[in-house]
């Protein structure tokens, strides 16, 4: 399946979009916009696919008022995607059948906070940087951490995890109940503020990573953490991936409970020296960061830094001062961007995918010798501490033959991760770009999914063209 399959219009009734459209006119009034401008940002994409706007979008404020669009496209079969910041990666927000976009970023109330039984309720267009910001006096904290400044809302749709799940978990750990419209307009609930329930079917957890396609959730109820009493980060730098990946293997075995733990290969190490005025070394670089009290995160960096020693890393340079941590971490977040130093003007391929930690160093050697047999300038990042690492191509858009080799390479590196017991994506998700490889990673599961997804979305109007290949 190429890029312009999966891209593939889905049928239209131009008088029913135009008529939906209007009736949401008349009543949102200036909170609808149809302009160009409007549509092609509430369609963009971060990464190669070409944009698919929809034919306008709507500023929800509250969870009645998304039930009341869902209602109205519903009743024309109109598809309808919903928008929180649209940072994510895969074409999740194009719209290939056009239709009304829902943007949650007006729903951003943070609606309770139970410090003590470290959890909170928020709507879905609350960032997690504004949530954190609101938490910082009650001594609780959110820790999933995408790098970008995502909604939760967004962050629930794709089961966002980033550079704290090896200690944190990921979205489908920190959800612990939901506010849904569905395909219908109907308003459900699924789980609580319980810790655990043996009730039912766990409905949470089917709407966590759905990507809207089988509903669109308005509310989240989190599990919040404790601020940790002390935070030491540091970095190291070692002679080659693969000494760098048996070093985090070790650390986790050994059961050292590292917070945040990072690898940077060369390339990106060169980029982030760029941009963020840094001197570090330009060699495989792990960044890590540990949680704890004062005595305990220093003596969890010493056991690292013996760790490694043995794998010949060079000396662990750590520190506690929040300055020193902030800068080192700001410059592991601005990795994409960086990365464009090294090829101004180029086109960005992100993917991601995610491997046992035991096939972790193989899999990326496999990875570097694949981009440097096809010629192909790319960095690689990893959330080594749980297997799952990035890789984005640097690909002049206009070589047609460079864009088909960089187009091949992704395809062998998610048939390459399934192979070794992975998955085609850690936490970039699905959306239009990694449909290809669900046969291959789910088989026979497939049609499962395509149940569920019929049973909720029969007349497929939410997030149309994601997630599920036609079978």
């Amino acid at each position: 399946m190429s890029l312009a399959e999966m891209q593939a219009p889905i049928h239209r009734d131009e008088a029913a979009i135009a008529a939906v459209v209007e009736g949401l006119r008349a009543t949102y009034g200036d909170r609808l916009s149809t302009s160009q401008a409007v549509r092609e940002q509430h369609g963009h994409t971060t990464t190669w696919l070409k944009t698919q706007a929809p034919d306008a979008v709507v500023f929800a404020q509250s969870t009645e008022e998304v039930s009341d669009i869902v209602k109205r496209c519903a009743a024309r079969k109109v598809p309808v995607i919903a928008f929180g910041a649209g940072s994510s990666l895969e074409g999740h927000v194009n719209a290939p059948g056009g239709g009304v976009c829902i943007d949650l970023s007006q729903m951003n109330a943070i609606l309770e906070v139970n410090a003590e039984d470290l959890d909170c309720k928020v709507q879905a267009g609350v960032t997690r940087k504004q949530l954190n910001t609101d938490l910082r006096d009650s001594g609780l904290f959110f820790p999933i951490d995408p790098g970008a400044d995502a909604t939760i809302g967004g962050m629930t749709a794709t089961r966002a995890s980033g550079t704290n799940a090896v200690r944190y978990g990921t979205m489908k750990d920190a959800v612990l109940g939901l506010t849904v419209v569905t395909a219908t307009g109907a308003v459900i609930h699924t789980g609580g503020r319980a810790r655990k329930s043996s009730a039912g079917y766990d409905l949470t957890r089917l709407f966590v990573g759905s990507e809207g396609t089988l509903g669109i959730v308005t509310e989240i109820t989190l599990k919040l953490f404790g601020q940790p009493e002390a935070i030491s980060g540091g970095m190291c730098s070692f002679p080659s991936i693969k000494a760098a990946c048996d070093a985090v293997i070790m650390t986790i075995q050994c059961g050292l409970p590292v917070a945040r733990i990072e690898l940077l290969d060369p390339l990106q190490v060169r980029a982030c020296n760029i941009y963020s005025k840094l001197t570090l070394p330009e060699e495989p670089t792990l960044f890590l960061e540990f949680h704890g009290s004062e005595s305990g995160v220093r003596e969890q960096a010493e056991t690292f830094g013996g760790i490694a020693e043995e794998f010949g890393g060079s000396e662990f340079r750590w520190a506690t001062k929040a300055e020193d941590r902030t800068a080192l971490w700001q410059a592991r977040h601005d990795a994409y961007w960086a990365s464009f130093t090294l090829r101004p003007g180029a086109k960005g391929v992100a993917t991601d995918v995610c491997v046992p930690i035991s096939r972790l160093a193989d899999c990326v050697a496999e990875t570097q010798r694949d981009l440097d047999e096809n010629k192909l300038l790319a960095t690689i990042v990893g959330h080594v501490g749980d297997g799952n690492f990035h890789v984005l191509v640097l690909v002049d858009e206009e070589d047609a033959g460079e864009v088909e080799r960089a187009e091949a390479f992704v395809g062998r590196l998610n048939g390459r991760a399934i192979d070794f017991g992975g998955t085609c994506t850690g936490e970039h998700g699905i959306g239009q770009g990694k449909m290809k490889y669900m046969v291959k990673e789910h088989g026979p599961a497939l049609d499962v999914m395509r149940a569920v997804k019929q049973a909720l979305d029969p007349d497929r109007i939410l997030n149309p063209g994601k997630i599920l290949p036609e079978a």
